[in-house]
């Protein structure tokens, strides 16, 4: 009896091949698993490695990205819409920085109920060198991509995002669009 490659049982089992659902939804949702699983690859190494180098955890890494994009400072509630996390872990990241003195905060113009945080010169140096060999790691991890495949897959990650954008509307509008034109009742 000839053995078929579908009848052959892989040595790691992944999401995507354990992946069940109809048929008429597979490649969409063997496409989400593929996805998923190259973004916690790539998230779990840049995890490693910020902890491994710097001793640095990536919410902490993100947090003073955010902070150096914004030179005259931000609210924790501007980094907490930022980072789409509680304002509870923005305020505990934050205590923490404030701690190794790589932030500063101070009260904000105008509001004596909020502070504006922002990284100290001290923090603004740790965070540059973190990033460039963030950069570096970004580069290696995609380095057997030639500007082709980058570019490709450029094009199709905007035409995946303006379909989940789409989606994510039409279910917060469930109502139905009636196209049909209306009666104008007010001119007869």
């Amino acid at each position: 009896m000839e053995k078929r490659i579908d009848d052959a049982v892989p040595e790691t089992i992944d999401a995507e091949t354990r992946m069940q659902g109809s048929g008429d939804h597979r490649a969409e949702l063997r496409l989400w698993l593929r996805m998923l699983t190259c973004t916690n690859l790539i998230e779990s190494e840049i995890r490693s490695l910020l902890r491994t180098r710097f001793d640095v955890t990536l919410p902490r890494f993100d947090l003073m990205a955010q902070l150096e994009r914004a030179p005259d400072g931000m609210t924790l509630g501007d980094l907490s819409r930022r980072m789409m996390v509680s304002a509870g872990n923005v305020t505990g990241l934050v205590e923490r920085l404030v701690q190794d003195e790589l932030v500063e905060r101070r009260p904000a113009p105008g509001d004596r109920r909020s502070s504006l945080v922002s990284l100290t010169d001290g923090g603004r140096a740790s965070f540059e060198t973190m990033a460039d060999a963030h950069a570096d790691w970004i580069a290696d991890l995609f380095g057997d991509l030639d500007a082709g495949d980058i570019d490709a897959l450029m094009g199709l990650l905007s035409k995946t995002k303006a379909s989940a954008r789409m989606s994510a509307e039409r279910a917060r509008d469930p109502s139905p669009q009636d196209s049909s034109p209306k009666e104008d009742t007010a001119n007869g």
